[in-house]
């Protein structure tokens, strides 16, 4: 299974950055006591951690088929991203909501905040550079003009995702972490710093959460988008001697991995050899305009031996 320059440039930029970060903000954290400064450094420390589990993904994914996995191992990628959802939400957010509680129990003044504030304001210009960088991939890969919620949605690339939404989220956590440490210090009530921590590890579990939803709907298989399901319908339909497009399904075994199944039904004066003709000219015609679909299966098939309903008959696409 290819997969895009632009994505592991994208995974090995936020890597890089994320370990400098956590490093700089574990220095900052153990030097004033900062719990949200803590908080943001588990935080960083995870997503470094995340950036390598999704490169895993995308090298085990890149393993050829076998007999035990006839269709390669591209799904894999999708189990990797679930792995980081996970631990976005029980390292991330477990820690952040511990750290917080601790500290508005036992509230304590952090000191050298001046360094926290050096540090926050740093590691927001980084963050903001890796989430520009992240944010333009996504729009060149996959976005166009669709809504941000529903590019996500029909994106089946979820390494470019993650780590806009992992940027996006520490983007929030910095914001949270230099206004919890603002307010603590001007109001002088240190707890305020607890809280801050929780409402991080309130963004992590959101985010943790999106991420959790959207890998286990590509875990579970996922069709093509609609505008393409609707352009292999057409291809069908206008292929030699097609009377009826009786069922088509697809899925996704990886972002650029696509099997389509097509069951259509000749008309009955055509002989084998013509149907054969026209059922290669249709698989070379898909491949390519969709170079992503790797497998076609053009089943030629009566359409009364399929079930009725709308799936069967073609009075709508199915995926």
């Amino acid at each position: 299974m290819a997969h895009s320059a632009s994505s592991r440039t994208v995974i090995f930029a936020a890597l890089g950055g994320n370990l400098l970060v956590a490093a700089t903000k574990f220095g900052a954290a153990f030097l004033t006591g900062s719990s949200s400064m803590l908080s943001e450094a588990i935080h960083s420390l995870i997503d470094t951690g995340n950036q390598g589990l999704l490169l895993v993904g995308i090298r085990r994914a890149q393993r050829p088929a076998t007999v035990q996995h006839p269709f390669g191992h591209g799904l894999e990628l999708y189990f990797w991203t679930f792995v980081v959802a996970l631990l976005i939400f029980g390292v991330g957010a477990g820690v952040s909501f511990f750290e917080g509680i601790i500290h508005i129990l036992h509230p304590q003044p952090a000191t050298h905040v001046v360094v926290n504030y050096l540090v926050l304001g740093a590691s927001i210009v980084f963050e903001g550079s890796v989430w520009l960088f992240a944010l333009r991939a996504f729009r060149k890969d996959g976005k166009g003009r669709r809504g941000w919620v529903e590019a996500v949605q029909v994106s089946k690339d979820p390494t470019v995702f993650t780590v806009l939404f992992e940027d996006t989220a520490a983007l929030a956590g910095l914001a949270v972490a230099f206004l919890g440490n603002v307010l603590a210090e001007w109001l002088d009530m240190p707890v305020l710093d607890g809280v801050a921590s929780i409402v991080i590890g309130c963004i992590l579990a959101l985010t943790a959460g999106f991420l959790a939803l959207e890998s286990q709907s590509l875990l579970t298989g996922e069709g093509v988008a609609p505008e393409v399901l609707a352009a292999l319908r057409r291809m069908a339909l206008s292929a030699q001697g097609v009377e009826r497009l009786n069922e088509i399904r697809s899925l996704h075994f990886g972002p650029h991995d696509v099997l389509v199944v097509i069951s259509v039904d000749f008309r009955n004066d055509m002989s084998a050899g013509q149907v054969e003709i026209v059922v290669s000219a249709l698989e070379r015609q898909i491949k390519q305009q969709y170079p992503d679909v790797t497998r076609v299966f053009i089943e030629a098939q009566d359409s009364r031996t399929q079930p009725t309903g709308a799936a069967a008959t073609g009075g709508a696409p199915t995926a």
